[in-house]
């Protein structure tokens, strides 16, 4: 399916009846300003992500994907164009909506773990349960990376799967609505990489959390509800998984 195939009027239902959006975007474009020099990072992206999807976003470096997420994430704003997520309009939103927005809706999971070294990995991922309004208990987000033997561990005495899974259960501990996922196993190994990705799918298989995973591997692309490809910032082509492939069947 091309790009264009995919598009619909915001608010609608999905084609085939199926689950509303969650994100609607349309028309999107991000130009970024150094001095007399233009960066175009998105031009013309108009997409859905529907709820519970597991996405993952394919291109190269420099093709808009961590540009897009940012918007998505309310973590930037776009030049042009409009993001809903779902009734909300978040790409005219105040940094304080945002703020809100990111806090109770959204986890992120970036390439390098950004763990607090003098903490356990309880106490990480108690950091986030602290300021959430439903959150799990640490033990369970870690149960369900299975990393609840690990509980009293600090970071050094961690491998770096055993880390991103950490990083994993703390974005996922306040019960997001959406995980938002930029080259999580990016300063992985394919071996290590694999587990980072079980968990991260059984968050969205048995949470029901919509999920974007950010890669240049084309490989991981078959676990994927759908894979959206990005080319020098703009969708390229939308294509749909007739099943998902299990992270453990992957090979890159």
């Amino acid at each position: 399916m091309r790009a264009n195939d995919a598009t619909h009027p915001i608010g609608s239902e999905q084609q085939n009846g199926s689950r509303p959006p969650v994100f609607s975007i349309r028309n999107l474009g991000k130009v970024y300003r150094m001095g007399e020099v233009e960066v175009i990072a998105l031009r013309d992206v108009s997409l859905d992500i529907r709820e519970g999807e597991l996405i993952v976003l394919l291109g190269p470096s420099g093709s808009g994907k961590s540009t897009l997420v940012n918007i998505l994430g309310g973590l930037d704003l776009p030049t042009t164009g409009v993001v809903y997520y779902r009734d909300q309009l978040l790409s005219e939103a105040s940094e304080r909506t945002l703020t809100r927005f990111r806090r109770e809706h959204v986890g992120f999971v970036f390439q390098f773990y950004n763990l607090i070294p003098s903490l356990t990995a309880r106490e990480n991922v108690a950091l986030v349960t602290e300021i959430a309004n439903n959150p799990m208990d640490p033990e369970e987000a870690l149960e369900l990376v299975q990393l609840g033997h690990r509980l009293d561990h600090f970071p050094a005495q961690l491998s770096g799967g055993e880390q991103q899974r950490v990083a994993v259960a703390r974005a996922i501990a306040k019960r997001p609505a959406v995980l938002l996922c930029d080259e999580p196993t990016g300063a992985l190994d394919s071996k290590t990489g694999i587990v980072v990705l079980e968990a991260i799918e059984r968050i969205n298989r048995t949470l029901g959390t919509t999920t974007v995973v950010i890669t240049h591997n084309a490989g991981i692309a078959a676990m994927a509800d759908r894979v959206i490809t990005l080319s020098d910032g703009q969708i390229s082509e939308i294509r749909v998984n007739p099943e998902r492939v299990a992270p453990s069947q992957l090979s890159w």
